[in-house]
């Protein structure tokens, strides 16, 4: 027990006299009572104050004195007035929590080292509204044997029936706190509930002093709502709107929340993440919504350390009224939207965006056997193809090999060229209709740009000539800013003169000539190098929903399933380069075709150029040379002069036999004869190896291939150990 708990517990009773001794006497202060000992008058005094809101500290000034005044209070318990200290720096906090009130922190360190004897707040709601952080300081202050302090009497955190009182205190303040917010969280509910609940309100609309939600009423703000979303159906993503915005400096009308320019138009450059708003905003659609974002307290800002807002789908959102607001487009058209916004975002279920590479069929293609999308590969900038990702995620072995981006592209554009031969002509008259539309448009903001800088020198000569010329203080001012608009009108003009100049207000005869006969060349135009990839893509995607592509690792025809947008399907087949003479199908035809060339004794020359005038093509699609041929004749022992002991012998193979009977590539089966797992040796002139493996050897190569996947590094001896060979 310590002394000072020793000395308290010895005390003697009111009216008993004490021991000579008055170092520990109890002073006679207040409502303090025998609590307030000289230990604590010997620290300091500390008096919090805090209000929840900024408003409460302006407005409620009669709270706020009273917590002021509580210095005076300690004065009276006996605290010199130096050593009484206003800790306020907590005022416009909440004290639903402490993370972010400085004061309160600095109020513990100052308790944790021993400098505080009395703790003063006009109530304990001021001190924490969170149990948690109210029993954190009840604790510090009862070891640390500091006195607390309200309105109502002096408490002692190490005293059983004032640490009781204490919890209830803060038990009912965190009550009051729970009441109070769930009060104002039903009445706001209800509001929204009626559709009436406005926070604020995004560019495009305004908040009348009567609570209402119309349009705003500047005609060029609500032309340039219209345009943005015109353009996302052109363009399709809103990056690109985004660009063509900067690219003919057309600026965002916004209306100032806050500040002394509160509700007055200003006008922006626009903000990629305004844009992105824009597109998920339903109040576009005339829909009234609340609870769209949701705090999830497990995510936490890195920035400011708070809860990060997450929004929720529509269907989930507390409050959903359609119909309800003023809209600049229709609830199917923002749907619409919303879904071409999320295609757009790069994931393996969607499409990504249209972008710069040659391959045309990105984000199109879809693997025919485990149905996700090819990933587009680029190991050559000119040859782009096509291969399945899966093996990856999956640690196995690659089942789809992929195949050359330009067989598939070429197979596409030939069947997008011929369901455009149709509506050739009508899409050259659209074209020629968007282009004379799109003028107009940027003409009008143009237009609308001038009539408003005209206006806002009206406006500051107005103001100038309103004045009297002898006040001097006032007419430099004007005088300025009058001058201001007429630079600013200038400029305004001299951009519009420049943009007339670059862009007539209509197409010429020549014009309309060129566009209509680029519909009898389709081909031409497709080709055309101001035709960029981009565009091409484009076309596709508006023709093609999805191409399925049935890609096998052991032939080389490849089914391809065209999905067309309106749900008509097309098949179709291709030949795609393959690594190795096994996998063509008519491989064992072409070897029985050379067999019979060479027994008639024709040339290596003459085979090549009969192949190549016959269309068939070498496994890379690459056309027969005299070279090739006689490696292809060796290999099957037709070159002449060859020695018969090269050929495969008694249980001897070709290492392109042996894997079309085992199902093994024959990259592998090479791999494992250099590695000493399988039996083998090359022939002496053309080098080519033969291996040797009779049916126990085949087994054993096939449980070899079983057990061979991607991560093993160790394999057991007896599958890597070839027989002996007699």
């Amino acid at each position: 027990m310590s002394t000072d708990k020793r000395n308290r517990a010895d005390a003697p009773a009111p009216g008993d006299a004490g021991p000579s001794d008055n170092s520990h006497a109890v002073r006679p202060v207040c409502s303090g009572g025998d609590k307030i000992r000289d230990r604590h008058l010997e620290r300091i005094a500390i008096v919090y104050v805090r209000q929840s809101r900024p408003q409460q500290v302006l407005e409620h000034r009669e709270s706020r004195e009273r917590q002021y005044a509580l210095a005076d209070r300690a004065v009276t318990l006996g605290w010199p007035r130096d050593r009484v200290v206003i800790i306020d720096e907590d005022q416009g906090h909440s004290g639903k929590s402490a993370d972010h009130r400085g004061g309160f922190h600095r109020l513990l360190a100052e308790v944790t080292l021993d400098h505080v004897g009395l703790v003063l707040s006009l109530e304990m709601s001021r001190l924490a509204r969170s149990n948690k952080d109210w029993h954190h300081l009840l604790e510090i202050c009862a070891v640390f044997d500091t006195l607390l302090a309200d309105q109502d009497g002096v408490y002692d955190a190490g005293d059983v029936n004032d640490r009781l009182l204490l919890g209830l205190k803060g038990t009912m303040s965190e009550f009051e706190l729970v009441t109070m917010r769930n009060r104002l969280e039903r009445g706001r509910m209800n509001k929204a509930q009626r559709g009436e609940l406005f926070l604020s309100v995004p560019f495009g609309y305004v908040k009348l002093p009567s609570g209402e939600v119309v349009l705003d009423p500047d005609e060029q703000v609500r032309a340039v709502v219209r345009l943005i979303f015109d353009k996302f159906d052109e363009l399709g993503t809103v990056y690109r709107v985004f660009r063509y915005l900067l690219r003919h400096n057309i600026q965002i009308g916004m209306r100032a929340r806050t500040g002394p320019r509160r509700g007055q138009l200003e006008w922006r450059r626009p903000a990629l993440a305004t844009l992105v708003q824009m597109f998920r905003h339903p109040i576009y659609a005339g829909a009234y919504t609340f609870g769209r974002r949701l705090q999830d307290p497990k995510r936490l800002s890195s920035r400011t350390g708070r809860a990060v807002n997450s929004y929720v789908p529509l269907e989930n959102c507390k409050v959903l009224k359609l119909d309800q607001l003023p809209a600049y487009i229709s609830w199917e058209r923002f749907v619409a939207n919303r879904r071409r916004a999320e295609q757009n975002r790069s994931r393996p279920t969607t499409m990504g965006t249209a972008r710069c590479g040659t391959a045309l069929l990105s984000g199109l293609v879809v693997c025919g056997s485990c149905g996700r999308r090819l990933h587009t590969y680029h190991k050559h900038t000119d040859k782009p193809y096509y291969g399945c990702r899966r093996h990856f995620a999956d640690g196995s072995e690659p089942h789809c090999p992929g195949m050359t981006a330009s067989v598939l592209d070429g197979l596409l554009v030939e069947q997008v060229l011929r369901a455009l031969e149709p509506a050739a002509l009508e899409a050259s008259l659209k074209a020629i209709k968007d282009i004379q539309l799109e003028r107009e448009r940027l003409t009008q903001h143009w237009r609308q740009r001038l009539e408003r800088a005209r206006y806002e020198v009206e406006r500051a000569e107005r103001q100038y000539m309103a004045v009297e010329p002898e006040n001097r203080l006032v007419v430099r001012t004007l005088e300025r800013q009058w001058e201001e608009t007429l630079r600013r009108q200038q400029q305004i003009q001299e951009e519009y003169d420049r943009f007339e100049r670059d862009q007539p207000p209509g197409l010429t005869e020549q014009e309309r000539a060129k566009i209509l006969a680029l519909a009898n060349d389709l081909p031409a135009l497709w080709q055309a190098p101001q035709t960029t990839p981009m565009d091409r893509k484009e076309i596709i995607r508006c023709l093609v929903e999805r191409v399925v592509a049935d890609i096998r690792r052991d032939r080389e025809t490849v089914g391809v399933t065209i999905f067309w947008r309106g749900g008509f399907t097309s098949q179709h087949q291709v030949v795609r380069p393959v690594r190795y003479y096994a996998q063509m199908e008519g491989y064992p035809q072409l070897i029985e075709r050379l067999a019979q060339w060479r027994r008639e004794g024709h040339t290596a020359v003459e085979m090549a150029q009969w192949l190549n005038e016959a269309g068939i093509r070498m496994p890379r699609m690459q056309p027969f040379s005299q070279d090739m041929i006689r490696k292809l004749l060796s290999r099957h022992g037709m070159a002449g002069g060859q020695n018969a002991a090269d050929g495969p012998g008694p249980n001897e193979w070709w290492l392109a036999d042996l894997s079309r009977r085992l199902e093994i590539p024959v990259r592998k089966l090479r791999e494992w004869i250099l590695r000493g797992w399988l039996r083998g040796r090359q022939t002496s002139a053309q080098k080519l190896w033969i291996a040797w493996a009779d049916r126990e050897e085949q087994k054993r190569l096939k449980k070899l291939q079983a057990y061979s996947v991607r991560g093993v590094v160790t394999y057991p001896t007896a599958l890597t150990t070839p027989k002996k060979r007699n």
